[in-house]
């Protein structure tokens, strides 16, 4: 059992990924997703990060989900916004 309690920065480090906050800044504007993509199944995984994240999803072990959930959110921030102006545009015509 890991005695550090889980972060955005540790799921980072669990990730093998870099951890600092400009690094994760980075990650997150760089790696954007679409609407219909899901976390675990983006491209940019590989199979040890892809299966960390589906086991801890999965097991909904709360200390990993509420992280793994903040970051599916950043990383789909653009898909969201997308979605807000579309509906804004739509509300806008009616």
């Amino acid at each position: 059992m890991m005695s550090n309690k889980p972060s955005l920065e540790l799921l980072f480090s669990q990730l093998g990924l870099a951890n600092s906050p400009a690094a994760i800044e980075l990650f997150i504007r760089t790696h954007q997703l679409p609407a219909n993509q899901n976390l675990h199944d983006a491209p940019f995984w590989n199979k040890s990060q892809r299966e960390f994240l589906i086991r801890y999803l999965v097991e909904d072990a709360d200390e990993w989900v509420i992280w793994i959930d903040e970051l599916n959110q950043q990383l789909h921030m653009n898909a969201n916004k997308s979605n807000m102006n579309a509906n804004k545009s739509k509300m806008a015509y009616s």
